[in-house]
């Protein structure tokens, strides 16, 4: 249950960083100062979250990831050329998009029956923040348009 639990909490981890970094380059790339800030704010909150994460590997005797998966990489790249393709509302589109990303993996580790009560219950706690966030972009993206 041990490695299981680490591998399930790997992934997690791993999809937060991608979330906080692509916070964090959502913030950049806004033009509008309203935006960077709540993007900022966000980066910053995913960025606590998957230490939380990370912590919970090491008690359980796991090496926790410290870096974001190849495809949001990828991911990122497209994101900058649609970008560069004048699309004023692409920035907050994909922001969303990797919200709905995030929650559904956080949705499946709480639906995981093989994690253990501990682990489980750091997954509902920090996927109140996923489910905040998620709920927060799409209000921005709905005010956008």
């Amino acid at each position: 249950m041990q490695n299981h639990d680490i591998r399930v909490l790997n992934d997690l981890i791993e999809t937060t960083i991608d979330s906080a970094e692509g916070y964090a380059e959502a913030a950049s790339e806004t033009q509008s100062p309203r935006f960077s800030v709540t993007f900022r704010e966000r980066a910053s909150e995913r960025r606590l979250v998957a230490t939380r994460l990370q912590r919970q590997v090491e008690e359980l005797g796991g090496t926790p990831e410290d870096d974001g998966s190849v495809l949001a990489s990828a991911h990122r790249m497209f994101t900058n050329l649609r970008k560069s393709l004048n699309d004023a509302t692409a920035v907050i589109d994909e922001v969303e998009r990797g919200e709905g990303h995030i929650k559904h993996k956080f949705e499946d580790a709480l639906d995981d029956e093989d994690v253990s009560p501990p682990t489980h219950a750091l997954i509902a706690d920090t996927y109140r923040s996923v489910r905040s966030g998620h709920d927060q972009m799409r209000q921005l993206k709905r005010a956008a348009r």
